[in-house]
């Protein structure tokens, strides 16, 4: 099966996520060794992509991909049960307590 963005087709992971952001994903997460010039040249590129109106809607789409990747291969995560307090403890006001 083939799966495409636009008209370009996605070969991995790396691939699809970078076709769906339209940015390179080490943009946002760096590389291995990369000085601290790289890193500094990154981040500056990173904050221009992020003031260009074309893109105010990334980190919506972040949040959205990396949950449906959660979802699709780790919905156990997704199952939050709250979890019951011991008996006898309670939650102090810390009222009156000395600074």
């Amino acid at each position: 099966m083939r799966i495409y963005v636009g008209h370009q087709q996605a070969v991995s992971a790396e691939d699809f996520v970078e076709l769906a952001l339209g940015t390179p994903i080490e943009l946002w997460l760096g590389v291995e060794g990369e000085t601290d010039e790289e890193r500094a040249a990154r981040l500056d590129a990173a904050r221009d992509i992020l003031a260009d109106p074309e893109y105010n809607n990334l980190p919506d789409d972040v949040a959205r991909i990396a949950a449906e990747v959660i979802e699709a291969h780790a919905p156990e995560l997704f199952n939050v049960v709250p979890l019951a307090r011991p008996a006898g403890r309670r939650r102090s006001s810390r009222k009156g307590a000395a600074a």
